[in-house]
This record gives C-alpha cells, sequence and structure tokens, in this order.
C-alpha cells in the first residue's frame, strides 16, 4: 500500500470498510468529515456524512454503483449476521442507502472516473482502479490516479502542511 504512494491508494474488503491506507489516500480524504467518524467504512461515510454530496460531482452515479457492489457481495454473505445487522442499521440511517438497496441492482467491478470536489485543491479528476488480492479474497486494493495534467499538478494541494 505505501510503495504506491503519491497515488492515493486503500485497502476495503467487499462491505467497503477501510483496512489499510497509505498517507496520499489518507491525506487527500483528511477533510472529509464535519462529524466524527465511527465507522470506517467509505459506504456509510458517503450516506450518512450531509457534506458528501457537495465532495463528489457524480455522486448519485456513485452511490448507486457501491450499493450494487455492495448487493453483488452480499449474495456470498446472505444470512451472516454481521452483515444482516450492518445493512439493516445503514437502512435505519439512511433512506437513500434503503432506496438503492430495494432496487436490488448488482454490480462487478469497474474502471470509472470521479471528480473529487477538495475543499483547497478544486476539483481533481481522478480514474479509480480495484485489483483484486487473490489470497484475499474479500479485499481489493483501490488506487486514485490523476487523470489529467491539471489534477496531477494539483495533488500536492491536497497533502497537509507538515507541523513545525
Amino acid at each position: 500500500m505505501h510503495s504506491l504512494d503519491p497515488l492515493p491508494a486503500s485497502l476495503i474488503n467487499s462491505r467497503f470498510d477501510l483496512l489499510m491506507s497509505n498517507r496520499a489516500s489518507e491525506e487527500l480524504f483528511w477533510e472529509w468529515h464535519t462529524m466524527p467518524c465511527i465507522h470506517r467504512n467509505t459506504l456509510w461515510c458517503c450516506v450518512t456524512e450531509p457534506s458528501a454530496r457537495g465532495k463528489f460531482a457524480e455522486y448519485d452515479s456513485q452511490i448507486r454503483y457501491m450499493v450494487a457492489r455492495l448487493r453483488g457481495a452480499y449474495g456470498r454473505h446472505v444470512g451472516d449476521p454481521d452483515w444482516e445487522e450492518d445493512i439493516r442499521r445503514l437502512a435505519g440511517m439512511s433512506r437513500e442507502f434503503a432506496e438503492l438497496w430495494a432496487r436490488h441492482e448488482v454490480a462487478e467491478a469497474e474502471p470509472r472516473n470521479l471528480t473529487y470536489l477538495h475543499p483547497r485543491a478544486g476539483p481533481l479528476s481522478l480514474a479509480v482502479s480495484e485489483l483484486n488480492l487473490p489470497d484475499l479474497p474479500e479485499a481489493r486494493v483501490v488506487v486514485h490516479t490523476p487523470r489529467d495534467d491539471d489534477t496531477r499538478a494539483k495533488m500536492p494541494l491536497t497533502r497537509r502542511k507538515p507541523m513545525l
């Protein structure tokens, strides 16, 4: 994970729990929350964080894709109490999630683009790639790569200033 720096990269499982991330990823998203983060889970953060919609230009399609990915993974965990409780709680906290979950859409991994609206750097056009890990079938590495020269030039603005 750390060898991918300066590219933002994280290791997530099929429920979108954040298992590990490199410094570039942590710094890209460090100003993400306006509320305390109780779940280190990207899907939970997206549908429960009040400011999330304002962080992604393609919010609606990204959330729909993430819920469909969760639905695809859920097929391997039907009846698992942890999965069932997680989905029940998330549906109770987020009407948006509940409505998307009720669609029963399923998606597999696909290359996609994301426009992240960073508070200091401005719009960042990123390609999102996923790398499967044969030894960890429930986990994947997610890498955010600048799609253009403008984004590449602005990436250093996502880094926190070193403390003196």
